[in-house]
């Protein structure tokens, strides 16, 4: 088996940041989930996070938790958080600047 070696790739933090507190709280009433249900979905020993997002008073949080609170409740990531990131996109080579034509 042959392994291929990139170049590391740096990245910086990801995180997902909340849509809107009143999209999560809908959907925990559909499906009937209580806070401390869902608490323990994500990951957490207690349910004050997620209160802190569902009043608008935290909106970010790692994406573990935020894979498994769409998981668990069937809605696709997209439709409850915004994943965000601190990192710049990857640099990209310079390109070469074309000598002009003189004509021969």
């Amino acid at each position: 088996m042959t392994v291929v070696s990139h170049s590391p790739l740096t990245i910086g933090g990801i995180w997902m940041e909340l849509r809107s507190p009143s999209r999560l709280a809908d959907r925990m009433r559909e499906y009937n989930v209580s806070q401390r249900e869902l608490a323990k979905v994500a990951g957490w020993k207690s349910h004050s996070y997620l209160s802190r997002l569902l009043s608008g008073s935290e909106t970010t949080l790692n994406t573990d938790p935020a894979l498994k609170i769409a998981f668990y409740l069937g809605v696709p990531v997209s439709d409850l958080f915004i994943t965000q990131s601190d990192s710049p996109p990857a640099e990209r080579p310079t390109p070469r600047r074309r000598r002009p034509n003189r004509g021969r």
